[in-house]
């Protein structure tokens, strides 16, 4: 300390009262002194560049894949020539049914009897419409979906009455109703 701040300590002890009075007072000269530290020789800074280290931007929002992005990345489970000629429309479905206008109440039981009668007829491919659903206005934080039926659908599709009769399922080629029809690729 110097001389000035030995000075001002000495008139704020005679004002100030101590803690612990029955303590004795450390003498200046035994006080710890300030451990001059060794500063580490300086080495040149690396060249740099901004934005070298910064992380890349992505969204910062994990967003489900989408109705159709899940449907049409299952597994092929089924013939990938056949699957491709099915996926581009060439080939003809052996049944149709259409839901639209169905509650999700009178949907199921139609779904599930078709699907049965046709796998029980012999047949390999099938089409059912669901529609897209109509845009309804939203007025929430949480966005509503779009086509109840058409999320629904493959849902009811990997049940258990009708799952180990199906092969594949994939949305329609645009000639057969594009994003608002499935495919059913039925097992022998």
């Amino acid at each position: 300390m110097s001389a000035e701040d030995r000075e001002v300590w000495a008139r704020y002890r005679q004002t100030a009262d101590p803690l612990h009075p029955e303590r004795p007072d450390p003498a200046p000269e035994t006080l710890p002194k300030a451990i001059a530290r060794p500063r580490p020789a300086s080495t040149p800074a690396p060249a740099f560049e901004i934005g070298s280290r910064a992380r890349p931007r992505t969204s910062g929002h994990a967003l489900a894949p989408t109705l159709s992005e899940q449907v049409n990345g299952a597994p092929l489970r089924m013939d990938a020539k056949t699957h491709k000629r099915m996926r581009s429309g060439k080939l003809r479905p052996e049944g149709k049914l259409d839901l639209h206008g169905m509650t999700l109440d009178t949907a199921h039981p139609a779904l599930t009897r078709f699907v049965l009668d046709a796998h029980a007829a012999g047949k390999r491919l099938v089409i059912v419409v669901t529609g897209k659903g109509k845009r309804k206005p939203d007025f929430g934080p949480i966005p509503t979906r779009l086509g109840v039926l058409k999320h629904q659908v493959p849902q009811w599709l990997r049940l258990p009455p009708l799952a180990p009769l199906i092969l594949q399922v994939t949305e329609a080629h645009r000639s057969h109703g594009g994003s608002g029809a499935y495919y059913i690729y039925l097992r022998r």
